[in-house]
C-alpha cells in the first residue's frame, strides 16, 4: 500500500502542497469575512452566498476561453502570479465603503484568474508524481484542503467575532501573499508543458475533444453536478445560522478530510469503482433531514457525515485519468476544476435565490434532492455504457 511519506520525499511536492494549503486557508478566511460583510450590509442571503462562492461562476468563462494557457505557461510563474493577484484583489475588497458592485467586479476578475489555477497546479502534480501515484497525491492535496478549511473557517469565524469582517478579509490577503512567496521560492523552474500560443480557439478545440467521448462526459458530469449542488447547500450556512456559520463550515471540512483520507489511503483498488456513486449519494442524503429544522448539534453531525461523500471525487478523478491521453492531462484536470467551481458558483446563486423566496433550510433540501437524482441517473448511465466502446475512450 502506498505511503504518504514517500510523496513528501519527492522533489517539489512539498512546496506545491504548502502553496495549495496556504491558498485554501486564504480562500476560507477571506470568503467568510466577505460573505459576512456583504450580508450585514445588504441583508440578502443571495448576495451573501454569491460573495462566498460567486467567483466560481467566472470559472465557466475561463474554462471556455483561457484554459489552453494552463499548459502553455511556466508553472512556477503562473502559480505564484495567480496567488499574488489574489492577494492584491482581496486587499482591495477590504477598503471601507467599497460599493457592492465593485466587490463583485473584483470577485469576477479573481474567478477568471483562478480558472487557470487548477490546470496549472494539478498538471504540475501530474508531472511531479508518476501516474500510478496521482490518486494518493491528489488525496493528500484534498486532505490539505479539508484540514486548512477547518482551520480557515474556524479562524475566520474567530476573527469575525473578535476583530471585524473587514480585518478578516485582510488576513486572507496576507495568506494569499504567503502562497505566492511559497510557490516562487519553493518550486523549480520548468518550461511550459505544451508549445504554441494559448487561444480561445485552442481551448474550445481541446474541450470538444475531451467531451466528445460519452465515458468522459459522464466522468465530468459526476465531478461537476452532484457536488456542485451540495456546495449550494453549504453556501446557505451564513443565512441559516449567521453566528455559527464558521462552525458548520469547519465540520464540513472535517468530514471531507475524513472521506479523502479513507478513500486515498485505505480503500482497495478492487472496490473503488463499486463505491463511486454510493459514496457520492452520501453527500446529499443528510441534507434531506434539514427539512425537520434540526437543532445545531444534529446539524453539525449531518454536515460532517455529508462531507465524507466528497471522497467520491477522488474516485471519479481516477476514472477520468484512465480515459484521458497523457498529453491532455493538464487541460483535462483544468477543465475538471473550472467546471466544478463554475457549477459550485451556479449552485450557490440558485441556493441564494431559493432561500430568498422560501428559506435557507428549504433551499438546502431542494438542492439535496436534485443532487441525489443526478447521482442516480449517472450511475444508471454508467452501467448501461460499460462495454467495448468505453475501452477505446482513451484513444479518442
Amino acid at each position: 500500500m502506498p505511503r504518504y511519506r514517500a510523496l513528501f520525499r519527492t522533489p517539489e511536492f512539498t512546496p506545491l502542497f504548502l502553496t495549495g494549503a496556504a491558498h485554501t486557508a486564504a480562500q476560507t478566511v477571506a470568503g467568510l469575512g466577505l460573505a459576512t460583510l456583504v450580508f450585514r450590509a445588504t441583508g440578502s442571503p443571495f448576495l451573501a452566498a454569491l460573495a462566498l462562492f460567486g467567483p466560481s461562476l467566472a470559472q465557466l468563462l475561463g474554462a471556455t476561453t483561457l484554459l489552453s494557457a494552463a499548459d502553455r505557461l511556466p508553472p512556477r510563474a503562473a502559480i505564484s502570479g495567480i496567488a499574488l493577484f489574489f492577494a492584491l484583489g482581496t486587499a482591495v475588497l477590504a477598503i471601507p465603503a467599497l460599493p457592492t458592485w465593485a466587490v463583485f467586479v473584483i470577485l469576477l476578475a479573481e474567478g477568471l484568474a483562478a480558472s487557470l489555477g487548477g490546470g496549472v497546479r494539478y498538471g504540475l502534480l501530474n508531472e511531479i508524481l508518476p501516474r500510478e501515484e496521482y490518486l494518493l497525491g491528489r488525496s493528500v492535496m484534498n486532505m490539505a484542503t479539508g484540514a486548512f478549511q477547518i482551520g480557515g473557517f474556524a479562524t475566520g469565524g474567530l476573527l469575525v467575532a473578535l476583530l471585524s469582517p473587514r480585518g478578516t478579509v485582510l488576513a486572507g490577503a496576507g495568506l494569499y501573499l504567503a502562497a505566492a512567496l511559497t510557490a516562487r521560492l519553493g518550486l523549480g523552474s520548468r518550461p511550459p508543458r505544451a508549445a504554441g500560443r494559448p487561444s480561445a480557439a485552442e481551448t474550445w478545440r481541446t474541450n470538444g475533444r475531451l467531451l466528445s467521448v460519452p465515458a468522459r462526459r459522464r466522468a465530468y458530469l459526476a465531478l461537476w453536478v452532484p457536488n456542485g449542488l451540495i456546495v449550494g447547500c453549504e453556501s446557505l450556512f451564513v443565512p441559516y445560522a449567521p453566528e455559527r456559520a464558521g462552525l458548520l463550515f469547519a465540520c464540513g471540512a472535517l468530514g471531507m478530510l475524513a472521506g479523502d483520507t479513507a478513500v486515498g489511503r485505505f480503500v482497495p483498488a478492487r472496490l473503488r469503482d463499486r463505491i463511486r456513486f454510493p459514496l457520492q449519494a452520501l453527500l446529499a442524503a443528510p441534507f434531506l433531514l434539514f427539512a425537520f429544522d434540526p437543532e445545531l448539534p444534529l446539524a453539525l453531525v449531518l454536515v460532517t457525515v455529508s462531507a465524507v461523500g466528497y471522497g467520491a471525487s477522488l474516485l471519479h478523478q481516477e476514472r477520468l485519468m484512465t480515459l484521458v491521453p497523457e498529453n491532455l492531462s493538464g487541460h483535462a484536470l483544468g477543465l475538471h476544476t473550472s467546471g466544478m467551481l463554475a457549477l459550485q458558483g451556479a449552485s450557490a446563486s440558485l441556493a441564494g435565490t431559493l432561500a430568498q423566496y422560501t428559506s435557507p433550510r428549504t433551499g438546502m433540501v431542494l438542492l439535496a434532492l436534485a443532487s441525489l437524482t443526478v447521482t442516480f441517473l449517472l450511475a444508471r448511465a454508467e452501467g448501461r455504457g460499460a462495454g467495448s466502446r468505453e475501452r477505446s475512450a482513451v484513444e479518442a
